[in-house]
C-alpha cells in the first residue's frame, strides 16, 4: 500500500517498467555511438522519421474491459494518454501521471524509460488504478487509429479513448472556477492538503477574485489572449488566521500570481507558469 504525501513529488523510474528499462540498458549503451534506439531491433540515427503514432493528440478514455468484462474506474476518473510531439507518452489514471519515450513496434505500442511522479491522493485506491495502468502500457498493447477514436489492446485488456478536443473541449478562462490542485515550486510540486480548497474567477479581461486556500482575494489580471499570459498587478487579500496547511497554500498562491504569467487551457485544466519557477495546475469545477 502507498503512503500518501501530500506534499512530495519526485520522479523516479516506474516498478512496473524497471524490468523493460534495464533489459535495453545494455542495447542502449551499446548502440549509442551509432544512433538512439527506436525499438528492440532498430536503431534509428538522427534525422530519420518517427514511427507514425498519433504525436501532438491527447486522448481520453470512453470504456475499459478486462477479460471481457467491463472495468469500472473511480468515478470522477478518466484514463488519459498523451503524445508529445517531443516522442513521448504521457499517461494518468486521475492521481499521478507517468511516462517515457515511445515508438511503434509492428502495431504495438513500447514505451521505455518511464518516470512517474509520486503525490499523494485520496482516496488511497487511486494508486491502484495508476499501477494498473502502468502494468497495462508496460504490455506493449496493440494501438488502432480510426479518426478520433484510438484502442489500445492488450490481448486480455481493452482501452478505447476519443480524442481530447472532441470528448473534452477546452474550456474558455472565463466564466470557469479554477480549483487549484498543484503547486508549482522552484523545487517541485505539492498537491493541495485535503480539505483546503483554493480557486481563481476570471470575471472579465481584468480582474481575478477566488480564494487563496484562507483568505478571499481579488486583484487585477489583464489577460492577453494573443500571447496566452495574464499580468497579474495588486492581488490583495483578508487577513484571516488560518492553520500551517491553509497558510502554505495562501502563500504559494499569491508567489504564483506576481506579474506577467504564462497560461495554457488544456480542456478542464489550466496551468499558470510564472517567473523563478513558480505556478499553479488548477481544474475548472464541474
Amino acid at each position: 500500500m502507498h503512503e500518501a504525501k501530500p506534499y512530495a513529488l519526485s520522479m523516479r523510474p516506474s516498478r512496473v517498467q524497471t524490468k523493460t528499462a534495464v533489459g535495453l540498458l545494455g542495447v542502449v549503451l551499446a548502440l549509442a555511438a551509432c544512433g538512439r534506439v527506436e525499438g528492440p531491433n532498430t536503431v534509428v540515427t538522427a534525422g530519420s522519421a518517427p514511427a507514425a503514432l498519433p504525436w501532438g493528440r491527447s486522448f481520453l478514455s470512453t470504456d475499459v474491459t478486462e477479460n471481457g468484462v467491463r472495468k469500472e474506474l473511480i468515478p470522477g476518473s478518466r484514463i488519459l494518454i498523451e503524445f508529445k510531439d517531443d516522442r513521448r507518452v504521457i499517461a494518468s489514471a486521475g492521481c499521478n501521471s507517468g511516462g517515457g519515450g515511445a515508438w511503434d513496434a509492428g502495431g504495438r505500442l513500447v514505451i521505455t524509460d518511464v518516470m512517474t511522479t509520486e503525490i499523494g491522493c485520496e482516496p488511497i485506491v487511486r494508486h491502484t488504478q495508476d499501477e494498473w495502468l502502468g502494468a497495462f502500457l508496460s504490455s506493449k498493447p496493440r494501438w488502432n487509429l480510426q479518426g478520433t477514436t484510438l484502442t489500445l489492446d492488450n490481448g486480455s485488456a481493452r482501452v478505447l479513448l476519443e480524442d481530447r478536443k472532441v470528448s473534452r473541449p477546452d474550456r474558455a478562462l472565463r466564466g470557469s472556477r479554477w480549483v487549484v490542485n498543484t503547486i508549482i515550486e522552484a523545487g517541485g510540486a505539492s498537491s493541495i492538503p485535503a480539505g483546503v480548497e483554493a480557486y481563481l474567477e476570471f470575471v472579465d479581461d481584468q480582474r481575478v477574485i477566488g480564494s487563496s486556500g484562507c483568505n478571499s482575494l481579488s486583484g487585477g489580471a489583464a489577460v492577453d489572449e494573443a500571447n496566452a499570459a495574464i499580468t497579474f498587478a495588486e492581488i490583495r487579500g483578508t487577513k484571516m488566521g488560518c492553520d500551517q496547511a491553509r497558510m502554505r497554500v495562501e502563500q504559494a498562491v499569491h508567489q504564483a500570481l506576481r506579474g506577467r504569467v504564462g497560461f495554457k487551457i488544456d480542456g478542464d485544466k489550466l496551468v499558470l507558469t510564472g517567473p523563478a519557477g513558480h505556478g499553479l495546475h488548477l481544474r475548472a469545477a464541474r
